[in-house]
């Protein structure tokens, strides 16, 4: 009679299938077993099932720390002499098995989503060597700018490529993380979808000097520019999440929020945290944009001059009629 055994995480994900073809299946860490099993907590004979009379049982074999179905309520109920139904999820160790027959019902199948299409384009090759070229580029750019000393193209890309490297860490690590919990490392993956997120960070970054450029220090828009790169790093984490690792939504959306918080939060609490109102040492931004990048029009020195005469006019009017 033939039984298909799952080898199953905590969480519910496939790690191992085994077909078996016998009426006696023996379960356990010794290598005379027909599955075999590396938790130190499982006996080297741990468990049988046995098929007769035209059902499947599970007998455990005095074991040190038993043998235990899984139910709805937590509760520990000993599989020993469990007659087995299909789907039933069994507890050895620190072990989870499932069993089921060869007319169980898998779900339907599930096509591919626009999103999920998206995480494929960006890891494929092309896209990858494009994104990080494109990284490898502005982060050249912005050690150019930042630099008071000449440089050359090769000081230029040394730096440039030794910050990908740097970058490259995060998703390299997540993937790390993700194997090791016996979960998909998908690394071409991690390392499109992040790339494409630092490069958009890098926009962000561009696009909170222009509007800095064009508004006053304490301008809503710039508060809502503020949020972009808060924003993208949330979108960050998330997608590293949901490419890693298998989780609900709930604690997928909960993981990313408070990584978020951690990021952010401390480095705003240093930064407003007794802050007085009047700084007697404030802090001088010396960065020189082009005129390009003035949104709003310019106006000439005697157009200004003018519009100065006017202020005091009319100040001097509001004064007049207050008396």
């Amino acid at each position: 009679m033939e039984i298909i055994i799952e080898e199953i995480s905590r969480g519910q994900k496939l790690l191992h299938r085994h077909q078996l073809n016998k009426n006696t299946v023996r379960i356990g860490r010794d290598y005379n077993n027909d599955i075999i099993l590396s938790d130190p907590h499982i006996c080297p004979q741990h468990l049988d099932i046995n098929f007769n009379d035209g059902v499947w049982t599970l007998t455990d074999k005095n074991t040190i720390n038993g043998t235990f179905l899984e139910n709805a309520s937590n509760k520990k109920q000993s599989a020993n002499q469990h007659i087995i139904e299909d789907g039933d999820i069994i507890n050895l160790g620190k072990s989870q098995l499932r069993i089921v027959f060869r007319d169980h019902k898998v779900a339907p199948t599930v096509p591919f989503s626009a999103f999920e299409n998206l995480i494929d384009l960006l890891r494929s090759p092309i896209a990858l060597t494009l994104s990080i070229a494109i990284f490898i580029m502005v982060a050249g750019g912005v050690f150019y700018l930042n630099n008071p000393m000449e440089s050359n193209l090769s000081q230029l890309l040394v730096s440039a490529i030794g910050m990908s490297l740097l970058f490259g860490v995060w998703p390299a690590a997540v993937a790390l993380v993700s194997h090791l919990t016996k979960n998909d490392a998908r690394v071409m993956a991690q390392l499109g979808v992040s790339f494409a997120l630092f490069n958009l960070m890098w926009l962000s970054d561009l696009l909170e000097n222009i509007v800095a450029f064009n508004t006053a220090s304490h301008s809503v828009m710039l508060i809502l520019i503020n949020l972009v790169p808060i924003a993208l790093t949330f979108t960050l984490l998330w997608l590293n999440s949901y490419i890693g690792f298998h989780m609900t939504a709930k604690r997928r959306m909960v993981t990313a929020l408070g990584l978020t918080v951690l990021l952010f939060g401390g480095g705003y609490l240093v930064q407003y945290s007794n802050k007085p109102e009047f700084d007697p040492h404030p802090n001088y931004n010396a960065t020189i944009m082009d005129p390009s990048f003035l949104l709003a029009p310019s106006s000439s020195v005697d157009d200004f001059v003018e519009q100065s005469k006017q202020l005091f006019i009319d100040a001097e009017k509001s004064i007049q009629e207050e008396e």
